[in-house]
């Protein structure tokens, strides 16, 4: 096993912010790996950054109306700071923006062009010809041939979700100008992946059937049963990296080119600032590549970007892909348009200094091999249930008793003691499952140890064998304080915040794994511990419950056919009902009110009587366009004065997009007087 790790996380793209869903499947594994290499003595990089180029970045400035500039810039930041807000422990953390990456990215197509790894084909493609641009396929919309919604888009529906084409579309236009796209012909370079077919066979499917995970495996063995074909590795686009090439004006490589490219400029960057080697990393067979990402990543990270590695030919291929499954909130799909989601930023902000409750509980619902869910009854449950009640309980006993009995200094116990070989067992337990990637399973065995502290406590009882039987008691209790700190160094990876206020309680260093593995006594007899503080705290249901609400209100928005209503009023009885007075009414004279820009005085024949009403139409109607206006209003509406007259009902209106008013009116005449409802 090599003694250099070079670890990526797959990039965020930074048109909005990371949810619980990107945390459980990449970030906090990746983040748990890294932490625990670094322990384990190895040559560490754990390398990401912001995926800053392609199209839904321009559609959202576009909607915004700002640069796409402006949307990275925006969602750089917030991923970022939450990122680092929950601890994920990146050695860099750049963005795809950054001129190390445009010009390691050009360098990489420079290299695979001047080798004639790439061919140049024409195509026909749509244009907006007011626009002057191509069209990506997700700048067009038009009917979906399967299912009649007529607003899908030229790459999928997100109606019925069968993957389109542009040409599949039925009346096609363009989202820049609304215009019908013409086809115009255009030149980019692919590269054909169907060349790669044989090495992508040797590398993976024989060389990987017994040590990858066999979702991805699985997804790379059918990619490859049906076939590569040679993908475009250039888009004609505005933003995005431009092609080195000349005559190639108005063209930038492809995303999922650049982007995996990343991995690599942002490991310059930070070799740069440490005195580091990139190269020592990327192109050295003494280095462990894994790639951490979700399934939805699979083939580009286990087809496309090896392919481009082993076209340029200076590149080591990674060692391990474990990509993750989905996670689902509250046993629905996670959804960004929807906002069906737990942002990390909207988290810590809710759960101040609880990050590591968080990671826990997505870690033990992490979805390794197959979708999994996340409610906040479950993730109230392990905090209470498992870090309160079990890990935090455990500690809070040794260290109280080591206070309360022997002043906070570690009392004299047996270092031969058979049940410190338990530390022992587990430290190695969740090392090998963590060089397997079975995250949960190591959280289990870490909490497995709590839970032995906690029953040897039960067991011994120091505090009743501290009156009769004291050296017993105090060995109880040596032993208790190894088990504390084994657990201080064992749980870092997991929760590193946690780790190290229990550090500070201890008044211990981090030390090596390898220490925790193989040695008995983890803090000597007579060390002085500092004061007991609680790890962890209870949360409570009213917390849980306005979470939970939350999303409610998230589900009755999605419900919402016009996303502009407003919320339905508080709801009211049959009876409540029949006491309004609605009538048919027709308005007879009209004027304006002295000093007042919005109202005008009505006369209105009810065909009960003739009243006044005072109205805030102004703005909308002048008095001659009222005038023998049939309209509806409330009859049995107490009186009130305004501007000094009285005003005897109101009049039913609503408000057009455009702000102006608009009567509410039947169909065609009816007499005045009649009952509405």
């Amino acid at each position: 096993m090599s003694n250099r790790k070079m670890i990526t996380a797959a990039l965020p793209y930074a048109n909005g912010p990371v949810h619980i869903g990107h945390l459980a499947g990449v970030y906090i594994p990746a983040d748990v790996y890294a932490r625990f290499n670094r322990r384990l003595g190895k040559d560490v990089a754990f390398i990401c950054g912001s995926d800053e180029h392609g199209i839904p970045i321009t559609i959202r400035a576009k909607k915004e109306g700002v640069t796409p500039q402006d949307i990275v810039d925006k969602y750089h930041g917030i991923i970022k700071k939450s990122f680092s807000d929950l601890g994920i422990s990146f050695d860099e953390y750049s963005r795809t923006t950054s001129p190390k990456h445009s010009e390691t990215s050009q360098d990489f197509f420079k290299v695979l062009y001047e080798k004639g790894k790439f061919t140049e084909e024409v195509s026909e493609q749509y244009f907006d010809e007011q626009a002057g641009e191509f069209l990506a396929d997700r700048y067009i919309v038009g009917t979906c041939p399967n299912c009649g919604n007529p607003n899908a888009y030229g790459d999928q529906c997100e109606k019925c979700g069968t993957t389109l084409s542009p040409s599949e579309l039925i009346n096609p236009k363009s989202m820049l100008s609304g215009n019908i796209p013409v086809l115009k012909e255009t030149k980019n370079w692919y590269l054909p992946l169907n060349e790669y077919e044989d090495f992508l066979n040797q590398w993976i499917i024989e060389g990987h059937k017994d040590d990858w995970k066999p979702n991805v495996y699985g997804q790379v063995k059918s990619w490859l049963n049906d076939g590569l074909k040679p993908r475009a590795m250039t888009r004609d686009l505005n933003w995005g990296v431009p092609v080195p090439l000349p005559n190639a004006e108005g063209k930038v490589l492809y995303v999922w080119f650049d982007a995996p490219i990343g991995y690599i400029s942002f490991t310059k960057e930070w070799a740069e600032k440490n005195g580091k080697d990139w190269k020592d990393y990327w192109q050295s067979e003494e280095s462990d590549l894994v790639h951490f990402i979700g399934k939805d990543n699979i083939v580009f990270h286990c087809i496309i970007f090896p392919s481009m590695m082993k076209a340029h030919g200076d590149f080591i291929m990674p060692k391990n892909v474990p990509a993750f499954e989905f996670l689902n909130l509250e046993n629905d799909k996670i959804s960004t348009s929807r906002n069906w989601a737990v942002w990390a930023h909207e988290y810590v902000e809710d759960f101040p200094g609880q990050q590591d409750v968080l990671r826990y509980a997505l870690l033990s619902s992490a979805p390794e091999t197959k979708d999994n869910n996340f409610t906040w009854k479950d993730f109230q449950t392990k905090n209470n249930s498992e870090l309160v009640g079990i890990f935090g309980n455990f500690i809070n006993r040794v260290a109280v008793l080591i206070h309360k009995y022997y002043n906070g200094i570690v009392p004299q116990g047996d270092a031969n003691a058979p049940e410190l070989a338990e530390i022992n067992k587990s430290a190695k337990e969740i090392a090998g499952f963590l060089e397997n990637y079975e995250f949960r399973n190591s959280l289990t065995a870490l909490m497995n140890l709590a839970r032995f502290g906690n029953q040897y406590l039960q067991t011994e009882e120091p505090w009743k064998t501290i009156k009769d039987n004291p050296e017993k008691a105090a060995h109880s209790l040596f032993v208790g304080a190894q088990i504390a700190v084994a657990l201080a160094q064992l749980s870092e990876p997991f929760m590193p915040f946690s780790s190290e206020k229990l550090l500070n309680m201890f008044n211990v260093q981090k030390s090596d794994w390898a220490d925790v593995e193989n040695k008995s006594v983890l803090i000597e007899t007579g060390h002085q511990i500092n004061e007991a503080s609680l790890l962890f705290s209870k949360i409570e249901d009213d917390v849980i419950e306005a979470q939970i609400q939350k999303l409610e209100n998230t589900k009755q928005n999605n419900k919402k056919t016009n996303p502009n209503a407003n919320p339905m009023k508080d709801e009211i009885t049959f009876d409540d009902f029949t006491k309004i007075d609605l009538r048919t009414a027709t308005i007879t004279e009209a004027e304006k009110v002295e000093k007042a820009d919005k109202l005008l005085k009505l006369t209105v024949d009810t065909g009960v009587d003739v009243r006044t009403v005072v109205s805030g139409i102004a703005e909308s109607f002048t008095p001659e366009e009222v005038i023998g206006k049939q309209v509806m209003i409330l009859l049995n509406l107490a009186p009130r004065k305004i501007r000094g007259i009285e005003s005897q009902g109101m009049l039913l209106l609503t408000t057009k997009p455009d702000g102006k008013l608009s009567f509410v009116t039947p169909d065609e005449n009816v007499e005045n007087g009649i009952e509405i409802g």
